[in-house]
């Protein structure tokens, strides 16, 4: 064992065996003792960031980097083998028969994913890295149930999202500190696969999730650097696209560029979490309340203003600016409504190409081919960056005939006012509270019990999802909102509600189990009534599934 080194459980020990060899713990000890002074900072920071907001100090662009914002002659690295072309980009958790079935979708990358839709058990986290280790070198195929599971001949470019920089990794701990989730799960990827990828024509490439500081982008670039050259490999080799689901992050977007240029492959409109950092961090300002989750749309004014300055942003800088996930799933026993809700994500996916999108995302293999059909019929080449364009108004977006053209958006001029807009056209309804509460319960009992990625009413939900419906409630209560019908939301409304709403939890989503329903339910009661929410529930949830893996260090019993 690697001095220093703890692993505190013992599930999944084929797994263990070969991905947490000494080589890579050590390779871990050194990530972690070399960033995680430097990490710990900046979580300070954000800390005292929140202070200064709530306290009335505006959102802003950083003065001190207005110079890098207005120097027009830097770019960002050229896309690396297999990420010139990213127009659909399928995602999800790292189990075996995903990992296969999303690596054959017909996509062009699949975000393989440690993070939102991933219930982080040690279980879930290192059988993923050995999924991915077997599906690199092509030795992932199985059988299971009389079904064959195997590897198409030239299967998605594999990109993967660590945990964010707020995370820990309690089962695994170095100088009896437990490690950065970030780190491990980098660490662990790039350490087992980075070689290998290069070999195969590829790389090491990876989304950065829930970034709010261009520091933040320097720590991941140095981490970078330090890693290429831990293992020999040159610098820039690695590529790595930022989530943009911060509201503090689309303030920094240009920076974040800066710093990351020599491995960035651009920014993604991270919508969900975006919309969660909305009310987050807004949490003290009464007038960013906002209605029902289903009226926060992708076409309300902070929604518009903030996808027109990423696609801006990422094209002034020649990198990819990615489009948000399709989370519907197709309803097989309804045609008539599958048809609508198809219709749906097509309008969606022709929103985001002709607004300048290079790509999107979607969770369902069935969804590749609208999403790819939009895209071929209305983006020339593999993305929109090589051709400067006058840009006229959009014509009707059910003509079939409107013309390919590449889209800067070099008309876009986007104010701090514009981000912060809270303007959104709608109401808060009791169907829209219900919604929330049966959507927070059914999700978090499921990621207690070892699933982060669950189908509710025909999408997919995730923790991004279940976070905004924590603070939706939690916004609600706080400011004492009204319903439509003019009844106040109060705490007492809303456990009620909960209490009424529990028991039929597990009749949306059968995987339930009553124990962790229970947990779920006093979380969801504590957090409407607390001063502010949570930053997280992954970080208050954790220390459930560290116990339940056998960890139990002194920080993990304190947190429950």
């Amino acid at each position: 064992m690697v001095s220093g080194v703890q692993i505190h459980s013992k599930v999944a020990e084929k797994a263990q065996s070969v991905i947490l060899t000494e080589d890579a713990l050590a390779f871990l000890a050194a990530l972690h003792r070399t960033f995680e002074s430097t990490r710990q900072s900046l979580l300070v920071a954000r800390e005292e960031a929140q202070r200064r907001w709530d306290s009335g100090a505006p959102f802003d662009f950083p003065p001190e980097t207005a110079h890098i914002r207005a120097e027009a002659s830097w770019q960002c690295a050229p896309p690396a083998p297999g990420l010139e072309d990213r127009r659909v980009e399928i995602t999800g958790p790292t189990d075996r028969k995903m990992v296969i079935n999303a690596l054959n979708s017909g996509a062009k990358t699949y975000m393989a994913d440690f993070e939102d839709s991933s219930s982080p058990t040690f279980s879930n986290m290192v059988n993923g890295q050995f999924n991915l280790r077997d599906a690199i070198r092509r030795e992932i195929d199985f059988d299971t149930g009389g079904k064959s599971y195997k590897l198409v001949e030239k299967p998605c470019v594999l990109i993967v999202r660590p945990r964010g920089w707020h995370l820990d990794e309690p089962r695994v701990t170095v100088d009896n500190a437990p490690v950065s989730a970030s780190l491990f799960d980098f660490g662990l990827y790039f350490y087992h696969n980075a070689k290998e990828l290069v070999k195969r024509g590829h790389g090491p490439y990876f989304y950065l999730p829930k970034m709010e500081h261009y520091l933040e982008a320097r720590l991941w670039n140095d981490v970078f650097d330090f890693s290429q050259s831990y293992i020999g490999m040159a610098h820039g080799t690695v590529r790595a696209t930022v989530l943009v689901e911060t509201l503090p992050a689309v303030f920094n977007m240009e920076e974040i560029l800066f710093e990351l240029r020599a491995h960035s492959s651009g920014l993604n409109c991270g919508r969900w979490d975006y919309i969660f950092s909305f009310i987050k961090k807004r949490r003290a300002d009464r007038s960013a309340v906002l209605p029902d989750r289903k009226d926060v749309t992708m076409t309300v004014p902070f929604m518009d203003a903030y996808v027109r300055l990423l696609i801006q942003t990422c094209h002034r800088r020649k990198v990819a600016a990615m489009g948000g996930m399709a989370a519907q799933i197709p309803i097989k026993d309804d045609p008539e409504a599958n048809d609508a809700v198809m219709e749906r994500v097509r309008q969606d996916k022709l929103r985001e190409v002709l607004a300048g999108h290079d790509g999107t995302w979607i969770a369902h293999p069935l969804i590749n081919k609208i999403a790819s059909e939009v895209f071929n019929a209305h983006m020339l080449g593999p993305n929109q960056v090589p051709i400067t364009v006058c840009l006229v108004s959009l014509p009707n977006s059910s003509d079939e005939h409107f013309p390919q053209y590449h889209v800067r958006r070099e008309d876009v001029k986007v104010a701090a006012a514009d981000l912060l807009n809270p303007r959104v056209p709608g109401k808060i309804t009791d169907e829209g509270v219900r919604s929330n509460i049966s959507t927070s319960l059914a999700y978090t009992s499921a990621w207690i019990g070892g699933n982060g990625c669950i189908p509710l009413n025909y999408l997919m939900e995730d923790a991004a999802t279940a976070e905004i419906t924590r603070v939706q409630l939690w916004q609600w209560v706080k400011y004492n909102s009204r319903l439509d019908s003019g009844q106040y939301i109060t705490a007492e409304y809303v456990e009620k509600l909960i209490d009424e709403l529990a028991p039929g939890v597990k009749k949306i989503y059968a995987g339930v189990k009553e124990d962790n329903l229970k947990i779920a339910v006093d979380y969801l009661k504590g957090q409407i009534k607390k001063e502010w929410p949570s930053e997280f529930l992954t970080s208050d949830l954790m220390p459930y599934l560290a116990i339940a893996d056998g960890a139990e260090p002194e920080w993990q019993k304190s947190a429950l």
